[in-house]
């Protein structure tokens, strides 16, 4: 089936719910004395279109029994019957996510259990579990956190899968996150447990020694007092495949580390105090995943696991006194390789530049994140490496003069987490090499550059793969594309264009547009362009069919959004899909656009604060009738102009003003 556009269901509100739910069981809801239970029933959903239907699905065959409907409504109140047919290994997977988690770090843990099958490697596995990741939130299992790439359990569905799983034979689990423990839980909490997550707490210490033999996954980050683990604490673990210490302050990792024989993951990262291991890892044969960023162990403790398939780490964990050829090239079954790089530590561009040329030697990464201190150790990597060849199933993340290695968020996709990143920092002109990568970039992001007056310089007809697009800081840019220097359509994936300090841009697009350029740009943001007076000029506002987002904040010299002198014969149904338009700090801005011509058919939300220059807006008792709601000043609304009351009077119910 095909559709115009795919959203996220978000929860119902309790009117929609209940019709919903009324539909779902037909005939018997509408008895007076099933009725009222009925809504009772609706409540207990929370608006969860998924639960809603099974619940509904579970109701509709008890009639019109109203002792059955009573009964009902009281075990679903208790989360003690919910059975939703499938669902309990489903819910298995999902335990551990009522606190915000990232999405790799899920899917590894789902990798290390065995519940991601038939992937022959981590991009594989990485493929298929974001593939369930989308289909879970899809259906409201899971749903996004407002933190970048994270998911969490909706608390409804959380509480249902703790009751089920509860009641399983085969899964026993201890699940506390954030509940302000002090202490390790009991005895008979802990004895039994398959899986144990005391996330986020203030545990200080932990039992001498534990029987869990049963036990696969262990979660104990964040426990910021946790110092140190008693030597016996792992040994009768043997059967562990994930656990994560990190964000606690231990300093040593105990000699009972190496019973973990069945260990698949191991994150030790931002345990700033973590130095020493007494343990042989020796008998990890098993681990694939190891994280020690921001520790300040050595990477050689860890050098006999060379089968590690997924490694993390800092520059500052190379030991730089030793041959470094030796440090990193030894994993050389790895397949997905992060080194973190902090710039205030003295000397860690010579040791950057010789890392390069022992991942040069890796082949058979598939995914590479890592900071190149200039753009010619880049150049080593692309001509060297035999990774970087045609068809190449190489993911990237590059800097190129990063001073540190925090990718921007703007740049990450969650709809496209294997997307290929480049970020160039402080540059020069333009060198070959980057035009090169960026022919196989989805994300660029452009940071304080010199030498360059236009995006147009490195190529731009052959960045047919980019996505996102971000340019902060550089002061010589004057407009993103010169139209003047293509003639074919360019950016026509362009989903994402963010432009942020570069005081001297004077315009998006100069010059003469092709058809086909732009067309899946669908949000736009403009901040502190203090030259630009061109926003949607002529030619282009033809090609944003699917532009949805439109933000332009402190650009002094906007006088117009939608410019009248180069837009004469613009069509009604000129940008059809724009949802939101935010317009903050623009004090010579007069107008959006110069009439009510336009039909605004997607328009649900408009903020205006600081325009005071702009007294009219581009509507009528037509136009914008999915407009949701205008937020703006209360002074800047009162000095508005109006062509008719009516109009008025209908946008006023829509005003959010402060």
């Amino acid at each position: 089936m095909e559709v115009d556009e795919i959203v996220d269901v978000q929860p119902l509100l309790l009117t929609d719910a209940w019709k919903m739910f009324k539909e779902k069981v037909g005939h018997p809801i509408s008895h007076p004395l099933i009725e009222p239970i009925a809504r009772h029933v609706v409540e207990e959903c929370h608006g969860l279109p998924l639960l809603i239907d099974r619940v509904a699905r579970t109701f509709r065959k008890k009639d019109k029994n109203v002792s059955r409907w009573e009964d009902g409504l009281k075990r679903l109140q208790r989360w003690d019957s919910v059975k939703i047919e499938g669902m309990d290994e489903v819910l298995e997977r999902l335990e551990i996510c009522y606190e915000d988690l990232k999405d790799d770090y899920l899917i590894e843990c789902w990798r290390a259990e065995g519940f991601i099958n038939h992937a022959n490697n981590f991009k594989q596995a990485r493929d298929r579990g974001h593939t369930v990741l989308n289909e879970l939130i899809k259906v409201s299992l899971l749903e996004r956190s407002n933190k970048s790439k994270c998911v969490k359990m909706n608390k409804v569905f959380r509480k249902m899968a703790l009751k089920i799983l509860s009641q399983s034979a085969n899964s026993k689990i201890l699940v506390k996150p954030h509940e302000e423990l002090e202490d390790f839980p009991r005895k008979e909490e802990w004895e039994l447990a398959n899986r144990i997550s005391l996330m986020d707490n203030g545990v200080s210490t932990l039992p001498k020694s534990v029987d869990c033999h049963d036990l696969l996954t262990l979660l104990l980050q964040r426990n910021k007092y946790l110092t140190s683990i008693p030597e016996l604490f792992f040994m009768s673990m043997c059967h562990l495949q994930v656990l994560d210490l990190h964000g606690t302050r231990i300093s040593a990792l105990p000699f009972s580390l190496s019973n973990l024989i069945s260990l698949k993951a191991l994150y030790l990262n931002s345990c700033p105090d973590l130095i020493e291991i007494t343990a042989s890892v020796e008998a990890l044969k098993h681990l694939e995943v190891l994280d020690i960023r921001k520790t300040k162990i050595n990477l050689l403790k860890f050098g006999s696991l060379i089968w590690l398939k997924c490694l993390r780490i800092s520059v500052c964990n190379l030991e730089t006194g030793y041959h470094i050829e030796t440090q990193v090239s030894r994993f050389d079954t790895l397949e997905e390789l992060s080194i973190d790089v902090d710039s205030s530590k003295e000397g860690w561009d010579e040791i950057v530049k010789m890392v390069v040329k022992e991942v040069v030697m890796l082949k058979k990464l598939t995914s590479l994140r890592f900071c190149f201190p200039e753009v010619d150790h880049l150049d080593l990597f692309v001509k060297h490496s035999p990774l970087w060849e045609k068809d190449s199933c190489l993911t990237f993340q590059f800097s190129v003069g990063c001073h540190d290695s925090a990718f921007a968020q703007i740049l990450e996709s969650v709809d496209n987490p294997t997307h290929n990143i480049l970020k160039l920092v402080n540059g020069q002109g333009v060198d070959p090499v980057i035009i090169k990568v960026l022919m196989e970039t989805n994300a660029f992001g452009l940071i304080g550059h010199k030498g360059v007056s236009s995006l147009s310089a490195f190529g731009i007809e052959k960045m047919n793969k980019m996505f996102n697009c971000l340019i902060d800081r550089c002061h010589e840019i004057k407009t993103i594309v010169d139209g003047h220097k293509t003639s074919e359509a360019v950016l026509k994936w362009l989903e994402n264009l963010y432009i942020k300090d570069v005081p001297k841009l004077e315009s998006i697009w100069e010059g003469p547009v092709c058809a086909g350029s732009l067309a899946q740009l669908a949000s736009i943001t403009l901040c502190k362009c203090l030259e630009l007076k061109k926003i949607l000029s002529h030619g282009m506002i033809q090609q944003l069919l699917q532009l949805k987002h439109l933000r332009v904040e402190e650009c002094y010299q906007i006088e117009e959004i939608i410019m009248e002198s180069e837009n004469a014969q613009l069509v009604p149904k000129a940008l059809p899909k724009l949802k939101t338009l935010i317009l903050l700090d623009l004090p010579k801005l007069t107008i959006i656009w110069a009439n009510d011509s336009l039909e605004w058919p997607s328009l649900q939300g408009i903020e205006i604060s600081m325009c005071g220059m702009l007294k009219i807006l581009p509507f009528n008792q037509v136009n914008a009738t999915n407009l949701q709601s205008i937020k703006g000043q209360q002074s800047w609304w009162g000095d508005l102009v109006w062509e008719d009351d009516a109009t008025k009077q209908i946008l006023q119910s829509l005003c959010i003003l402060d």
